[in-house]
């Protein structure tokens, strides 16, 4: 898979881009501020339908513009295919396919395979749990698009349920007596948000079985010694029988050796969501918002050093922290090729931040690549083994040679 073409109007800083691109390496070169990463964040949003650099839509409209468009050739073996996503901050984003419109933007999600690492990838392992599962849910996306229906119903559910909350809350204390108003419409939206968050949850777990051992092997190549791990920290017990004040820590189980299928273990997932909701009703209520469900999960990243496993986000060095973040992405683009779909490498401005040795790794990876578009405030930022085409940034324009593309 490779992006031939990449078609900007009105996004970031560029009024309007045409950029043909090759197979192999591209250097996107030039000072800082100049729009090499909006280059980069654009690709990322062909494919991922989100920035890696802000939470919202507008601010990747240009200044004085409604609406932004990006649109992109995707070559596969000996096919071509043309997405284009148009931005509309406060309003329904739109998708075509082949210049065709689609009923909804994620149904062309799955046509462009990304892995990005920038230097904001720190907070994969320094952040919050939100960086986390936004890494984990883009991931398992990218593997199997459906997941971004679920993860939609997911969301619609806990929108609704969180607005009953909030209203219940407000009404019990604006009652006298703390009378509590009837919450059985809550019923219904337990349900959905249970159904839903355990097919997101199943998958997820699934997930982290196949990118845990991945992860580890990256980071022993690039740290010198293995003790990488990955967990799943759910916010309620997975097993429905467990009682508050149990064990809530949840590793990703290995896979069943009984063969009880996956539908076994949705279900059983759904039952522990549905008893959590319950027990957990009271407090939410009082606070007025739901405690419980995959929007509260962690995964968590911790080093063995031998010793026993130790939290990354507290005890890793900045060195041990990068290698961890390093190794995650690595693992994830090692995960998406052995699906069979080689993904596009996006590398922005990271060699700058590595020492000798990760460069060395990042670089040897990279090299391999289908296609890999990388950015750096000067040539001397990029390893020489990385030789490739060169396009050079400045005031929202890009040039390869002497012609303004």
């Amino acid at each position: 898979m490779r992006l031939s073409h990449l078609s900007l109007v009105d996004f970031r800083s560029y009024a309007g881009l045409e950029l043909a691109l090759e197979a192999g390496v591209g250097v996107l070169v030039g000072p800082n501020g100049q729009g090499k990463t909006n280059v980069i964040e654009a690709i990322g949003y062909l494919a991922n339908q989100g920035s890696h650099r802000v939470a919202q839509d507008a601010p990747l409209v240009r200044a004085g513009a409604e609406r932004a468009v990006v649109r992109g050739a995707v070559r596969h073996e000996d096919r071509t295919a043309m997405i284009e996503l148009e931005i509309n901050p406060g309003r329904s984003n739109r998708a075509r396919l082949n210049r065709a419109p689609v009923n909804r933007p994620r149904d062309v999600l799955g046509y462009l395979r990304t892995v990005l690492f920038a230097p904001e990838d720190l907070a994969l392992v320094k952040g919050d749990p939100a960086e986390r599962r936004r890494f984990l849910d883009e991931l398992l996306v990218a593997r199997a698009p459906r997941y971004a229906g679920v993860r939609a119903d997911y969301e619609r559910a806990l929108k609704q349920r969180n607005a009953l909350l909030k209203s219940a809350s407000m009404m019990r204390r604006a009652a006298r007596g703390g009378q509590v108003p009837d919450l059985s419409t809550l019923d219904v939206w337990d349900a959905h948000l249970a159904k839903a968050g355990a097919h997101l949850l199943a998958a997820r777990l699934e997930l982290l079985r196949a990118l845990s051992p991945l992860a580890d092997k990256a980071y022993g190549t690039i740290a010198g010694h293995p003790g990488a791990m990955l967990e799943y920290r759910p916010s309620c017990p997975l097993d429905p029988h467990v009682r508050d004040g149990g064990d809530t820590v949840g590793v990703a189980p290995a896979p069943d050796p009984m063969g009880r299928g996956r539908r076994r273990e949705v279900d059983e997932l759904e039952a522990a969501l549905a008893v959590a909701l319950s027990r957990s009703r009271a407090e939410e209520v009082e606070r007025g918002v739901t405690l419980v469900g995959p929007h509260r999960d962690d995964v968590l990243f911790a080093i063995d050093h031998g010793g026993g496993a130790l939290p990354a986000k507290t005890y890793a060095s900045h060195g041990e922290s990068w290698s961890f973040a390093l190794a995650v992405k690595l693992a994830s683009y090692d995960l998406l090729r052995s699906d069979g779909i080689e993904p596009v490498l996006l590398l922005d401005d990271v060699f700058a931040e590595l020492d000798t040795a990760r460069r060395t790794h990042l670089a040897a990876v990279a090299a391999s690549a289908e296609q890999v578009l990388i950015t750096a405030a000067v040539d001397a930022d990029v390893p020489p083994e990385l030789d490739g085409v060169r396009y050079r940034v400045a005031k929202g324009s890009v040039t390869r040679g002497d012609t303004v593309t």
